[in-house]
């Protein structure tokens, strides 16, 4: 990382890429390094990294990351921004190659194209998902190596990122074409940067992660739906907001059902995720709450870094024993959006906000002790559904 005339770290060159994400971080990134820039760190793990734009700037921090998620588009963009290793040129002869093709009418445009006269909303005009067949089925005629692809994938879920007529994600699809929807897809070259640290890019169950590696730093923004009592809980998961992006990375023609054509592996019952989950337990505890206790418990990391949401199913109560029970409470972080600043560092037992305005919070915590999964979650993991999103 760089510093400033006075040796201060300073973060003003990060800049990360990402799709529209409905989880993004992006607006609390500087807060982030921030609030761990003075520790004593240099192996550092993103343990639900979505979009990857943490990932990325940890990396162009300085430090070495480990991104992981269930996900496979997110995979798939953490090896192209962490991993890559050729010359910039190389990556982009390909993406003109891929740009010259002729679309065609195929599987993709069948399911996902729509026009001026659809019947049926569609995220993507047809002009657009003739171009994404092509294209995908020419990625695998390349024969290229996973992080080239990878790469040159991560370009085509930016470029179809910039062309769909969603609200961000692909639960449902906007009644009339978004103006964006009218662009050409084009697809442009990732912002590659070269960064000095050892990456690791792992796909899978995050309580495995944490159970065969160790870190300087945890960084965990588990999903958690809203604490809003008057709301029915929503069963839309991670998975099946960005369905689309899933069948675009593996390139088959997976079972769809549903009026927006999602993945039949998308179901609630298939892949929810416990950290998703918005049931209580027998003693009236979110079991999300207590996935989120043996995760942090679990973690053999000297700091755990979470953030979480005012709106989100923990109590001011339970967060706060969860983070004292393993180890100390070191700072809280309030970040205001509204009024896009960020609070004096301190720690609290209460939410900071008392006006029910909906804000983030950074918890940074040092490790004290290591737990084993209680016997309840032990029950809910058994069920063998994915822990993160």
């Amino acid at each position: 990382m760089s510093k400033t005339l006075f040796g201060e770290k300073d973060f003003s060159h990060i800049k990360t890429q990402g799709i529209k994400y409905a989880g993004s971080k992006l607006k609390i990134i500087p807060y982030i390094l921030e609030i761990i820039k003075d520790l004593e760190i240099q192996t550092v793990l993103d343990g639900f990294s979505g979009s990857t734009r943490v990932s990325q700037a940890f990396a162009q921090a300085g430090y070495d990351v480990t991104s992981s998620d269930i996900a496979q588009w997110s995979e798939i963009c953490a090896k192209c921004f962490l991993l890559h290793k050729k010359d910039k040129e190389y990556y982009q002869e390909i993406l003109n190659q891929l740009n010259s093709l002729k679309g065609y009418n195929g599987w993709f445009t069948a399911h996902y194209g729509g026009d001026e006269n659809m019947k049926v909303k569609m995220p993507f005009q047809k002009k657009n998902t003739r171009k994404l067949d092509a294209i995908r089925d020419k990625i695998e005629e390349l024969n290229l190596n996973d992080i080239d692809k990878a790469v040159i994938l991560t370009s085509l879920l930016f470029a179809l990122d910039t062309v769909d007529s969603t609200l961000g994600h692909f639960s449902s699809y906007l009644s009339s074409w978004s103006d964006r929807s009218y662009k050409d897809l084009v697809l442009k070259l990732p912002n590659l940067q070269k960064t000095k640290g050892n990456h690791k890019v792992m796909r899978g169950d995050i309580f495995e992660v944490v159970k065969n590696n160790s870190f300087d730093l945890a960084y965990f923004d588990p999903p958690y739906g809203s604490n809003n009592e008057k709301m029915p809980p929503s069963r839309i998961r991670y998975n099946s907001y960005y369905h689309i992006w899933t069948t675009v990375i593996k390139h088959y023609k997976p079972s769809l059902f549903g009026r927006v054509n999602r993945r039949e592996d998308s179901r609630d019952t298939i892949s929810a995720s416990v950290f998703e989950e918005f049931r209580k337990n027998d003693n009236g505890s979110f079991i999300a709450m207590e996935a989120i206790r043996t995760l942090i418990q679990n973690t053999k990391a000297r700091y755990i870094l979470l953030s979480y949401s005012s709106g989100g199913r923990a109590t001011k109560a339970e967060l706060t024993k969860i983070l004292n029970e393993s180890g100390k409470l070191l700072k809280v972080v309030e970040i205001d959006y509204k009024k896009n600043i960020m609070s004096s560092m301190r720690w609290t037992n209460e939410w900071i906000n008392s006006d029910g305005a909906h804000k983030e919070y950074l918890f940074l915590m040092e490790k004290t002790q290591i737990i084993k999964h209680s016997p309840y979650l032990n029950k809910i993991l058994s069920r063998n559904i994915p822990v993160n999103s």
